[in-house]
């Protein structure tokens, strides 16, 4: 379980347009010159965000990308996922079974258990969460953060069963 380099880059790309005051838009030079990225990469991250509907393109040679919604309409979750996926997936435990074509665990595996939460919890905090709160200056996002940590592990410790 990571954050890969095509979501960091990807979240980054789509940050730096939703604070883009041009109505024009960033270009792929500009996010490239900006990121420190090739324009290929660019491109293809500024793609599958096109494709997902986050961003549109602005036509002519002064042309961009800008938003293609508003950023509160923007939700984290689902960004991250376009990206690269879910952080734990479901055919984990069959790419992990060793020398073996299942899991030795696959009946009774508490580990699989807790990726499982991890990624629940980790689902829930990131619904909570629209790219107009990254826009916000670092401190006001780092408060605002962990408000919703705060909450979500309060959730979690009300949903604990008792042993």
């Amino acid at each position: 379980m990571k954050i890969t380099a095509q979501e960091e880059y990807g979240l980054r790309i789509l940050l730096r347009i939703a604070r883009c005051q041009d109505k024009n838009g960033m270009s792929i030079p500009q996010l490239s010159g900006a990121e420190g990225l090739t324009g290929a990469y660019v491109a293809k991250l500024t793609r599958k965000l096109r494709i997902e509907g986050y961003i549109n393109s602005t036509p002519g040679n002064k042309g961009g990308y800008v938003l293609a919604q508003p950023p509160e309409n923007i939700n984290m979750n689902q960004v991250l996922k376009t990206l690269g996926g879910p952080l734990f997936d479901k055919s984990f435990c069959g790419d992990y079974s060793g020398s073996l074509k299942f899991c030795t665990n696959s009946v009774d595996c508490s580990v699989r258990s807790l990726w499982q939460m991890v990624q629940f919890s980790v689902d829930q905090l990131l619904d909570k969460m629209t790219l107009n709160d990254l826009i916000k200056s670092g401190e006001k996002s780092n408060h605002l953060l962990n408000v919703i940590l705060e909450q979500s592990l309060k959730d979690i410790s009300v949903a604990k069963v008792p042993a």
